[in-house]
């Protein structure tokens, strides 16, 4: 039987969108799509940064620490995405 859920990404995607319609100082998401490319694309590389900085860091910890940060990562990018009119599809 195939699994009718969204997936969690998609799910990501049209938050964000919703946010582009949001109040820059009630929403994360929007103040930095208020930003564009400039801000947006400063918080993709100092996350990107961050997680190779912590897939450098040994054992569970350190996995642990990469997952959480290619969130941030995935996130940002997404946004980046989305300001840009880019979908996943």
């Amino acid at each position: 039987m195939p699994d009718n859920r969204p997936r969690p990404i998609d799910e990501l995607e049209a938050t964000i969108r919703e946010r582009q319609s949001a109040s820059a100082d009630k929403s994360y998401t929007a103040k930095l799509l208020a930003g564009g490319v400039t801000k947006i694309g400063e918080k993709v590389l100092e996350e990107a940064a961050e997680m190779v900085e912590a897939a450098g860091e040994p054992d569970e910890a350190g996995r642990q620490h990469t997952s959480r940060e290619a969130g941030d990562v995935l996130y940002h990018l997404m946004v980046l995405l989305a300001w840009r009119g880019v979908t996943l599809a």
